[in-house]
């Protein structure tokens, strides 16, 4: 028992000489943190969409549903829309129970839904592309969300900006103090992209009124793309 006591104790004290012994190494260093921002307006609109349908008969319901959907589908195609900008996203055929009846076995009827994806690269084209969806089928919009092409181009821009903006804050805190930054001793960052959030409305309301307004039912609003790098400097 004495021998591992001693073991630990001298364990413990190799391991504080090895902090030590870091901690004098370290150079001395200059801490940052730099920002930086590039905004942008977006060039594209995700739109989240689908068919529900009822029927006493479950094969109805369903049968109905597949039917608007290649309808939906069809008319996407012919107005240009690129088959990788389509995509079905749920899928689901349920008995629906309606009243206090706890003890049915019959469902009053049946509900199929069918949820599709589809991008528009075109926002001038909203408000046509919506109003012939709803003809050609769609009886649900639930949101859309803005995005940016090539948003990656545009992360690399921001990170950029951030170690110019984290190098320009490090020369002016060390000449004031009579001294120059040296080489990067370390660095950290983080990038991320904020702007519109997902809308979740009626839709239906907003296509029909849009020819009556005069203009777009919808505005892009602005994308900011922001990077953030914390870099230590060794000061010279």
């Amino acid at each position: 028992m004495k021998k591992t006591y001693w073991i630990f104790l001298i364990a413990l004290f190799l391991i504080s000489l090895q902090s030590q012994a870091q901690q004098q190494m370290m150079p001395p260093l200059i801490n940052v943190t730099g920002v930086g921002e590039v905004k942008l307006q977006p060039n594209e609109v995700v739109i989240s969409m689908g068919v529900e349908m009822r029927d006493k008969n479950l094969d109805q319901a369903r049968k109905q549903t597949d039917a608007k959907a290649a309808a939906i589908i069809s008319y996407l195609k012919k107005q240009g829309v690129d088959a990788k900008d389509v995509q079905t996203s749920y899928m689901n055929v349920q008995p629906i129970y309606t009243g206090g009846d706890y003890g049915k076995t019959t469902p009053d009827f049946y509900q199929a839904q069918k949820t599709m994806t589809v991008v528009i690269r075109k926002l001038n084209k909203f408000d046509e592309l919506l109003s012939g969806l709803y003809g050609a089928g769609i009886n649900r919009v639930d949101g859309i969300s803005f995005r940016v092409s090539d948003l990656e181009k545009h992360k690399a821009e921001a990170r950029k900006r951030a170690v110019q903006d984290a190098k320009q804050k490090a020369t002016a805190l060390t000449s004031e103090l009579g001294a120059k930054v040296g080489r990067v001793y370390s660095i950290n960052e983080n990038t991320y992209n904020g702007g519109p959030r997902p809308l979740a409305e009626n839709m239906m309301m907003k296509a029909a009124y849009a020819d009556e307004a005069g203009g777009p039912s919808i505005a892009g609003g602005e994308v900011v793309v922001t990077s953030n790098v914390t870099v230590s400097f060794v000061i010279e």
